[in-house]
Formats: structure tokens, sequence, C-alpha cells
């Protein structure tokens, strides 16, 4: 049941949007639109997960190409969950930040490391409750391949390598992230 939850919230996770201006986040860029920098680009993704385990996730991030070939940025983490499994309904508000940096080795793959920390809510007994901030240091690639102009089809795979014991995730679960670039 949880691996289903966790693959219905990667197909629906397939919102992913950011700016095509730049060569960060499609293999053809389209040109910047005069006084814009070509260099800063922005985007994030949204995630959902329905049913008894409900989860709204929104990720916007902006970044920088500093080379054709480096590129780096930030990210904003916010989730909301409402966990109706059990006898207790559970709901949390989860936040967090990351910075990122991608190394493209060709014009469509790169390599992505990304550190992360997020707190969490958590219950401590039937009563109460209490914030947790989690690390998370992710490693991996991804694939970007055009589409069109404006718009490039992708695939990131990341680990965590850090494994903090309170992590919500399975040990060494891969997070995959596929979905469409679309230029604004």
């Amino acid at each position: 049941m949880k691996r289903m939850l966790i693959l219905g919230s990667l197909v629906l996770s397939l919102a992913g949007f950011s700016s095509a201006q730049t060569p960060d986040s499609s293999a053809s860029a389209a040109p910047a639109p005069q006084g814009k920098s070509r260099n800063v680009f922005y985007g994030g993704t949204v995630g959902l997960s329905f049913g008894k385990y409900f989860r709204i996730s929104v990720q916007p991030m902006v970044g920088y190409t500093f080379s054709p070939r480096f590129s780096g940025g930030v990210k904003f983490i916010y989730e909301y969950i409402n966990d109706t499994r059990y006898e207790r309904k559970t709901t949390w508000s989860n936040y967090g930040g990351s910075v990122f940096g991608r190394f493209r080795f060709i014009p469509q793959a790169y390599f992505h490391a990304e550190f992360a920390y997020v707190s969490y809510g958590v219950s401590v007994s039937d009563f109460q409750s209490e914030r947790i901030w989690v690390p998370f240091l992710f490693l991996g690639g991804g694939y970007v391949q055009p589409i069109s102009a404006n718009a490039s089809f992708f695939v990131e795979v990341l680990f965590d390598v850090l494994q903090d014991s309170n992590s919500p995730y399975e040990n060494w679960a891969p997070f995959v992230s596929v979905g469409v670039a679309v230029g604004l």
C-alpha cells in the first residue's frame, strides 16, 4: 500500500514547470526577452496524492546559469498532508528549503547535487506533537529532451545519501521526477 501511495504521488507529480529561456531548463533555449537576464531561470514542481493520504506539495525555485555547463539555485518547499488511513486523523504542514547545483556533461544530461533541510511535524503521543528538522543530501542526475522551441521532457533520479534516522522516506528509495518543462 505504501509503495502504491509513493507511485501514485510520483505519477501525479508530473506537473513540473520551469522557464525555457535559459540553457539550464531546455537544451534548445528560446531567446530571452529584452530586459531579462538569460542567466536567471525559475519554475518549480507541484505534487499531488489523493485518497486517504491526501498530499499537495509546492516547490518554487529560482536559479542562475553560471556557465553553459554549470547552474545552481534555491528551492522553497511546502507540503500539506491530511492522513486519514488510521483511527487518529493527522494533518501536517511541512516546510523547508534547499540549495542545488547541476553540471551538464552533455547538453541533454546532467549531474545534480542538492542539500535540503525540511521541518516535519511528528506525533510524540496521542495529545502532543512536535517539529523536527531533517537534512537531506540528494545526488543523482537527469535527462532533458526538447520537444519544441519552448518545451522539454525531463526525467530526474535522485538518492538521499545522508539517510537521516528521522527521514520519513524508506532507505535508499529513489526520488524520481518526470514531467514537461514549458517556457512561460
